[in-house]
């Protein structure tokens, strides 16, 4: 790495894209003054409010380089007051130490956000291996996230749920939305793993068992196109645990997409409409994730460095009980905070690690 501050361009970012910087945030205020078309001036306005705040660090970032270089001829002249030369110095030392942090702030910044981090949620919990007791997890898990939600002030709004025989649940689609959603929770795709005793096991053994998780950016009419001749959607009758009826019309709606072989079910609604509604809602989100993963591969294949996909086939958590632990062994942390964590109190501490984690990696690449 370069030495900081022989001059102001050695810095880690140089001088001339500071300038580069600035230049556009005026260009984009004046584009914006200029009789330009409502859809024009809604784009030009939604970058202009994301560089505000880079352009405020730029600002106080190219202050303190003036003032190094300042601090650093004043220091240089032999006929300065000795005084002044000694808090000179001072104040030199001061910046040398604060500007680092600046530049890595800015750096930061600029990384190239993800499109759609400010996307709401579908949320998917499934039971995977470990029969009852992964169904448990599996509805703990989904607990977890709706707490975690709610402390966020986001709406939680439950697409389908398949229960289990003794509590939690088989399947559980939701939409989550509000502010951040897919930003803060992109990260919890994957398989979480749990290691307690169950309430069934009289010889108090302790069970492994798993759940995965999948957090999907919901996706607009604008964003998939769906064909209706890509479509088979079979209506049938609801039907409630153990058989019983829920209502007694063609309500439920299957829906297969030919291409792709996508299957959603929903059965919750008493209204055939209403069910191919949401059915379609978690569809369109299915789609755009294997659009996003498509490109993401193509990505990574690239650049070998890039950051994965979140491949959902790892196991990315776990949750011991007898030892009141979580642990990410993507970032190696473990927290022994079970109880807060599973009640969505101490979920941010994990991740905001897995954010930093990300931030870390598209840092070291834009320095290659």
């Amino acid at each position: 790495m370069k030495a900081l501050f022989t001059n102001q361009d050695d810095g880690l970012i140089p001088q001339a894209k500071l300038n580069k910087l600035l230049e556009r945030y005026a260009m984009l205020q004046s584009q914006m003054s200029a009789d330009v078309a409502p859809q024009v001036f809604v784009k030009l306005s939604k970058e202009f409010a994301d560089l505000t705040p880079v352009v405020e660090v730029v600002r106080a970032l190219m202050d303190g380089r003036k003032e190094v270089e300042d601090l650093g001829e004043l220091l240089a002249d032999s006929d300065s007051d000795p005084e002044m030369s000694e808090l000179a110095k001072s104040e030199l030392e001061s910046l040398k130490k604060k500007l680092p942090g600046m530049e890595q702030a800015l750096q930061i910044l600029l990384i190239p956000k993800d499109a759609d981090d400010d996307r709401n949620v579908i949320l998917e919990v499934r039971a995977g291996t470990g029969g009852d007791e992964a169904a448990l997890f599996a509805g703990a898990l989904f607990r977890m996230y709706q707490r975690y939600a709610e402390s966020k002030r986001w709406k939680v709004e439950i697409l389908s749920a398949s229960e289990a025989d003794l509590g939690g649940y088989k399947e559980v689609v939701a939409s989550l939305s509000g502010k951040g959603a897919f930003a803060r929770l992109k990260f919890e795709s994957g398989v979480h793993r749990v290691q307690r005793v169950p309430e069934t096991e009289s010889s108090g053994r302790i069970h492994t068992s798993a759940a995965t998780v999948a957090i999907l950016p919901e996706a607009e009419d604008v964003d998939i196109h769906i064909d209706e001749k890509d479509l088979r959607i079979d209506v049938f009758r609801a039907s409630g645990p153990g058989g019983q009826s829920v209502n007694t019309t063609d309500s439920a709606v299957r829906i297969t997409h030919l291409p792709t072989g996508i299957v959603v079910s929903q059965q919750d609604e008493k209204s055939q409409h209403k069910n191919k509604a949401k059915g379609m809602k978690v569809l369109r989100a299915r789609l755009y994730e294997l659009e996003r993963k498509r490109i993401a591969d193509e990505r990574a294949q690239e650049r070998k460095g890039q950051v994965g996909s979140g491949d959902r086939s790892e196991r990315i958590r776990t949750y011991n009980f007898p030892q009141g632990r979580v642990t990410d062994h993507r970032i190696n942390l473990t927290l022994y905070k079970l109880e807060k964590v599973m009640a969505g109190e101490a979920m941010d501490e994990i991740i905001d690690a897995l954010v930093a984690d990300d931030q870390a990696k598209h840092l070291a690449n834009m320095e290659e």
